[in-house]
């Protein structure tokens, strides 16, 4: 084989390999912690379908009367748009519950993996691989 053979393989090679996802892009036990679960209620003050994975904002009041907002990183917009979950479902004032687990920073964010909506539905909104799928203890 000529070397501008291999050259030419290894180039097809190395577009190709650059068009494929990168599925697995960070884990879950990267950010969030496993040890901390946390479930608030709150109301919705922006929702954002992006790539690779959606956030929903929300203001939660505390026992004190203190509103705080939280950051919840969701599935994939598609996964979320199958279990009908949407910008109309998840409008600015929606009130929603979400069960998940904070963030490592111990700052106002975390990893949803449940959603209970109003009307009492409840819908698996995280998408991460390897996830707790235990329902997380209320704060």
């Amino acid at each position: 084989m000529s070397s501008k053979t291999i050259v030419g393989a290894l180039a097809v090679l190395g577009v190709v390999a650059g068009a494929l996802p990168a599925n697995a892009h960070h884990a879950f036990s990267a950010e969030f912690d496993a040890a901390k679960p946390v479930t608030v209620k709150g109301v919705v003050t922006k929702f954002e379908l992006v790539n690779p994975h959606s956030w929903l904002y929300l203001d939660v009041t505390g026992p004190d009367g203190k509103v705080t907002n939280w950051g919840f990183e969701f599935g994939a917009p598609f996964s979320l748009k199958e279990k009908g979950v949407t910008k109309k479902t998840l409008a600015v004032g929606t009130e929603i519950t979400i069960s998940g687990y904070k963030s490592k920073s111990g700052q106002n964010y975390g990893y949803a993996v449940e959603s209970t909506f109003a009307d009492g539905r409840t819908v698996k909104t995280g998408g991460a691989q390897d996830a707790p799928t235990v329902q997380p203890a209320t704060n």
